[in-house]
């Protein structure tokens, strides 16, 4: 018998979970069925079984892979010299996650809703809302090693707490995605339009004493 190239593995990985992420980001995660999965991938329920045992499994899946996205495109920035700002950043982590995820919507909700719902799961999957506890933690170290290099720069107040400028930076982020998965029209090039004057707002001080 011959035997089954890893490439091969990979490719039919893939196909099952872009199968059931179209379904996900279609239907939602409750409303599909693994009977869904297996036509949308057009495979066979062994085949599929082979590599996850459950939904649940390829739920978990699907959210890994977007997050070791996000976590790897935001620890090549920190290596750039000199780091790209903010909007550039968000520019491009949103560029590698959609290509990752393979979104081929013109409107550009697919990915935005897709992460909504993983956020919305790990509410009653244990498992889920540790991975995604873990890819935060993570993703907030990348942030804050950011933030300190900003500061190292002269670009952000020294004096500012690295930790509470990176989860609000992050907060930020999770907003654009949240919007553009309820209400749609938020062009990523306008966010990062809006995200580069905010990060470049420069307000006068004011003495205690003036007050």
């Amino acid at each position: 018998m011959a035997r089954v190239s890893q490439e091969h593995l990979e490719a039919r990985r893939r196909q099952i979970l872009d199968g059931a992420r179209r379904c996900f980001t279609r239907n939602g995660f409750h409303a599909t069925s693994m009977q869904d999965v297996f036509r949308e991938a057009d495979l066979s329920a062994g085949a599929v079984y082979r590599y996850f045992r459950s939904k649940d499994e390829i739920v978990a899946a699907i959210a890994a892979e977007a997050l070791e996205t996000v976590r790897g495109s935001y620890a090549s920035a920190v290596a750039v010299d000199p780091p790209p700002t903010p909007d550039e950043l968000f520019g491009a982590v949103l560029g590698h996650l959609r290509k990752a995820l393979g979104e081929s919507g013109d409107d550009g909700r697919e990915l935005p809703q897709l992460l909504v719902q993983v956020w919305g799961e790990t509410l009653r999957n244990p498992q889920l809302a540790q991975a995604l506890t873990e890819g935060y933690e993570g993703l907030r170290a990348e942030w804050v090693k950011l933030v300190e290099e900003y500061q190292r720069l002269g670009w952000v107040d020294p004096d500012a707490n690295a930790d509470f400028l990176s989860r609000a930076l992050i907060g930020t982020v999770q907003g654009y995605f949240v919007q553009q998965a309820l209400f749609g029209g938020v062009r990523p090039d306008e966010f990062q339009e809006g995200l580069r004057a905010l990060v470049r707002m420069s307000v006068p001080r004011v003495d205690d004493d003036a007050r």
